[in-house]
């Protein structure tokens, strides 16, 4: 007599399995329907529903379990900001350093890094949301970018760029900045972290006196001589958008020179001074790590400050978050992740299924 299917589900408590799992068990059943196969049924029946975590039915435990706690990351610090304006040349700010382990590719270069496989529930991490470092019109003091952090990964600050006076090289960090005067000479620009940005690059001071550009994630800062522009930074689409970040500022020019373009990814453009067409540094973009424009080639103007970093992470959506208070975050969901975005801050999280 054949076994009425609705009734089959109910009885054995079975409707929430997936519909491969209802037929093979319903199959069993048929086939063990009359005597003295139902003492098999049964066996097979709860080896079935108790081998495998989560199954219900004849012995099963009814929960079904969270996948692994995998964690991709983004994690990138805050860009730089330039010496503050000479007379010539200023180097544009170097791009906070870019770690990720989303994609192929993280910054620098380099492959994109292994997610985190190693968290555990109820347990602290830390997450830092660098800064962007500070303007400047002191033409002989930038302001490095601030690292970000997410539990064992660390970003370093974007590097400054190097001033018109005459020991103006620019300053390392995760990318470079850019170099400005030195003793009648181009300055070098700073070198970027290895695995996170690229360098800056060399300034020049015989007309048309520019700064070398700051260095982004995905490339070198252009040379002064080459136009001044900031290296391009890194698109990544953690978030289920791609969207580029950690470009490094342009360098900042005098009389008259074109100011080459800030770096794909929140960098900021360079200043021009003792022009007929003078205008300020722009400030890296917030959240991008983007570095700072190049002060203008004019005493006393100021450079662009860098952009603040950003900490994103992406895990199963089985898992929420815990915040602290002293962090700015929103979460969403893409898929079957959920995406945890900081964006300023500093404090400890936790996961819990």
């Amino acid at each position: 007599m054949a076994i009425d299917w609705k009734k089959f589900i109910e009885q054995h408590h079975i409707k929430n399995l997936p519909l491969q799992e209802q037929i093979k068990l319903f199959k069993w059943e048929n086939a063990y329907s009359e005597k003295p196969h139902q003492q098999q049924l049964k066996e097979d029946f709860t080896n079935a529903s108790t081998s495998t975590p989560g199954r219900t039915g004849r012995g099963g435990s009814g929960a079904v379990p969270p996948p692994a706690l995998i964690v991709n990351y983004l994690v990138v610090a805050g860009g730089g900001a330039s010496m503050g304006g000479a007379s010539q040349a200023v180097g544009g700010s170097g791009a906070g350093g870019l770690r990720t382990s989303f994609g192929t590719t993280s910054g620098g270069g380099a492959s994109a890094e292994s997610s985190l496989s190693s968290l555990t529930v109820a347990t602290s991490y830390t997450v830092t949301v660098g800064a962007g470092g500070a303007s400047s019109s002191n033409v002989n003091s930038g302001n490095k970018g601030t690292d970000s952090v997410f539990s064992t990964i660390t970003s370093e600050g974007g590097g400054i760029g190097g001033g018109g006076n005459n020991t103006a090289p620019g300053g390392a960090g995760g990318s470079g900045g850019g170099g400005g005067r030195a003793s009648g000479t181009g300055a070098p620009g700073g070198a970027g972290t290895t695995g996170q940005g690229f360098a800056g690059g060399t300034g020049i001071t015989t007309n048309p006196f520019r700064g070398g550009g700051g260095g982004g994630a995905s490339e070198v800062g252009q040379n002064g001589s080459a136009g001044g522009a900031g290296g391009d930074g890194l698109a990544v689409a953690i978030t289920g958008t791609s969207v580029t970040y950690a470009g490094g500022g342009s360098g900042g020019v005098a009389f008259n020179s074109t100011v080459g373009d800030p770096g794909a990814g929140g960098g900021g453009k360079g200043g021009r001074g003792q022009s007929t067409d003078d205008f300020d540094a722009e400030a890296g973009t917030v959240n991008t790590g983007g570095g700072g424009g190049g002060a203008a080639g004019e005493g006393g103007s100021a450079s662009g400050a860098g952009g603040s970093g950003v900490v994103i992470l992406r895990y199963p959506k089985e898992y929420t978050v815990t915040v602290g208070d002293g962090l700015t975050s929103s979460t969403s969901t893409d898929g079957l992740n959920k995406v945890t975005s900081f964006t300023a801050g500093t404090d400890t999280i936790t996961f819990a299924a």
